[in-house]
């Protein structure tokens, strides 16, 4: 977590994204597969999501849509921030059977952003599909990654508000 906090950090830092950032790791081993960091403004992507690059790129790099197909070692998400709607919608269908999150949505939403609709009982969901949760990993450091950005100025962009 600290490593994906830090990444979260170092996209603000260098003003190429938000404040997001996450990995695919390996379970039992804890290996790196794949990162992702939010490039939403740069990419001009409303998709382009931390959670959804990570998983994109470690299904690639593993050569399978399916994270936890046969012969394959259990992979975990490592989130600096809970998944919104959108990148928690893709989280059945990534194969992954661990998420692992620092700050919450609360957080994300305090310094203006739009997390979007999940169910209010979304963790119970995952674990229903296989997916265990684990929250508030490093939540300090993981909120203040998000006011850091936020008091840098940065780009709070959802729908219903224009991107300042």
């Amino acid at each position: 977590m600290a490593w994906v906090i830090d990444a979260a950090r170092r996209n603000v830092e260098e003003g190429s994204g938000g404040p997001f950032a996450a990995a695919v790791f390996e379970c039992d081993s804890g290996r790196l597969v794949a990162a992702g960091v939010n490039l939403v403004l740069s990419g001009g992507l409303s998709l382009l999501h931390a959670e959804m690059l990570a998983l994109a790129f470690a299904q690639r790099r593993c050569g399978t849509h399916d994270l936890g197909a046969a012969g394959l070692p259990a992979h975990q998400l490592v989130t600096s921030s809970e998944p919104c709607a959108m990148c928690y919608g893709a989280l059945p269908w990534s194969g992954v059977r661990q998420l692992l999150i620092g700050a919450r949505a609360a957080d994300a939403e305090a310094i203006g952003f739009d997390e979007g609709a999940k169910p209010r009982q979304w963790r119970a969901a995952l674990a229903s599909r296989g997916i265990t949760t684990v929250c508030d990993l490093h939540r300090d450091a993981a909120q203040q990654v998000l006011r850091d950005y936020a008091q840098r100025g940065g780009a709070i962009y959802n729908p219903r508000q224009e991107s300042s």
